[in-house]
């Protein structure tokens, strides 16, 4: 059975830092892009960061290149992914959510239709 199941969220004031955690299990995420999205109230889902299977290639979104960093340890029954993210503004603020790729071995799309596996999402508040 395909889980996805993520950790770490909170309220934390702006400057502040976090670090969500991801445990993939149920598919063989190892050879899969991994990545993380967020959704804000009222807005679309939108996409924070991925990275690929051999962890040799991330993309980021604009708004938080230089603030967090995406990483996975490739076990063998679980794949985990976490997402540091420092310099926290109100405007993240959002449900985070980690995805699986659809298709092994691919670095993209990296858009919500182009992700199959979803985890339950973690809230993320951060005060100004």
């Amino acid at each position: 059975q395909v889980q996805l199941v993520e950790s770490g969220g909170g309220l934390v004031q702006a400057g502040g830092s976090l670090r969500l955690s991801c445990a993939a299990t149920g598919r063989t995420f190892k050879n899969a892009t991994m990545a993380w999205f967020r959704q804000a109230p009222g807005k679309e889902r939108e996409f924070v960061a991925a990275i690929s299977w051999k962890a040799d290639r991330t993309d980021y979104t604009d708004s938080v290149k230089g603030r967090f960093t995406i990483s996975r340890d490739n076990a063998k029954n679980t794949v985990t992914v976490y997402l540091q993210m420092n310099s926290l503004k109100p405007e993240d603020t959002a449900v985070y959510y980690c995805a699986g790729h659809r298709y092994l071995y691919q670095t993209g799309p990296l858009t919500p239709a182009g992700f199959g596996s979803w985890g339950q999402g973690t809230q993320v508040t951060v005060s100004s």
